[in-house]
């Protein structure tokens, strides 16, 4: 490559990643104003206009207050852990369609998966290190729902890979042209969304922080700045899976303003979805992956290979 397209690739990269963390903050203003309307409330309305400054006014309060740290912590992966965190979440970004250059490597599906498998090491370092059992607890419970819906979410991404034959996230949107992955496939779609609710760790399934003996899960022990990174990359999460389900389901065509119309709809489902249902109970959610979502997208799995041996012996 030439000096030119290196600086090209770094210039859109940052600016990826600014856009990320920006649409994050306002994510969560959305996400207060929404739950307050929900209740029968403002919201944020102070800070600026309709509290349209809110978001950077908390960014500011939480880098600026005292980092404290559990004496007999171990300090270095406690201190590193959330930065890893974040930086995991936005490396998932690093394989979305772009405009102007592409990072769209034909493997793009398999970097989504390994970065957010990787995203699993974070909570569990973060919950042992703070040498809490309350976190510690909270890491494991965390832990063990990621890596199980981690499962079923690939195994429903199996059967869209049979159906465009690449790796590549952009052919998603080439195959969605004429009629979106929801209309053929609407049992996987609401299992992905199912899934992807689980995965993130939010309402109805946040169970690290569900229970009064788990007080707020793995990141119990975190105050200041490394609270406020745990924070971020949850919502970046939050962010990445939605547009995900966009490029999966609802054609996305990156070109078109109405892309990021679908974006803000299905983040805006995450927060809808926690307004409205109260959590489910833990084994239920265990069995929910491994008695459901596993045998239905092993069936549709090989429902969708055998069709796909069918269109290629005999009208192909």
């Amino acid at each position: 490559m030439m000096m030119k397209d290196v600086v090209l690739v770094f210039i859109s990269s940052l600016i990826l990643l600014i856009c990320v963390l920006v649409g994050v903050a306002f994510l969560t203003l959305m996400e207060r104003k929404v739950l307050g309307y929900i209740q029968i409330r403002k919201g944020p309305n102070k800070v600026g206009m309709m509290g349209i400054l809110q978001p950077f006014s908390d960014a500011i309060k939480l880098f600026t207050k005292e980092q404290t740290y559990p004496w007999m912590s171990n300090f270095y992966m406690y201190y590193m852990s959330p930065v890893f965190s974040l930086f995991l979440s936005l490396l998932l970004w690093m394989c979305m369609p772009f405009l102007t250059f592409m990072f769209n490597f034909n493997l793009g599906v398999l970097y989504f998966l390994c970065c957010s498998s990787l995203g699993v090491y974070t909570i569990m370092i973060a919950g042992w290190a703070s040498n809490s059992n309350y976190a510690l607890l909270g890491g494991i419970r965390s832990v063990a729902q990621t890596i199980s819906y981690e499962v079923s979410l690939a195994l429903i991404l199996l059967s869209f890979l049979y159906l465009i034959l690449s790796l590549n996230i952009f052919d998603f949107m080439k195959y969605q042209e004429v009629v979106w992955f929801i209309f053929l496939c609407l049992p996987l779609g609401m299992m992905w969304l199912v899934s992807s609710l689980a995965e993130t760790n939010r309402t109805p399934f946040d169970f690290a922080e569900g229970e009064s003996e788990l007080v707020s899960g793995f990141n119990v022990e975190y105050s200041s700045g490394g609270f406020a990174l745990i924070f971020l990359a949850e919502y970046s999460s939050i962010l990445f899976m939605s547009m995900m389900c966009v490029m999966l389901f609802l054609g996305g065509n990156v070109f078109h303003y109405m892309f990021f119309i679908k974006l803000v709809f299905m983040s805006f489902i995450w927060v809808w979805v926690r307004g409205t249902l109260p959590r489910y109970r833990y084994d239920k959610l265990m069995y929910l992956c491994w008695k459901s979502f596993l045998p239905v997208a092993l069936n549709f799995l090989i429902f969708f290979m055998g069709l796909k041996l069918f269109l290629f012996y005999f009208l192909i």
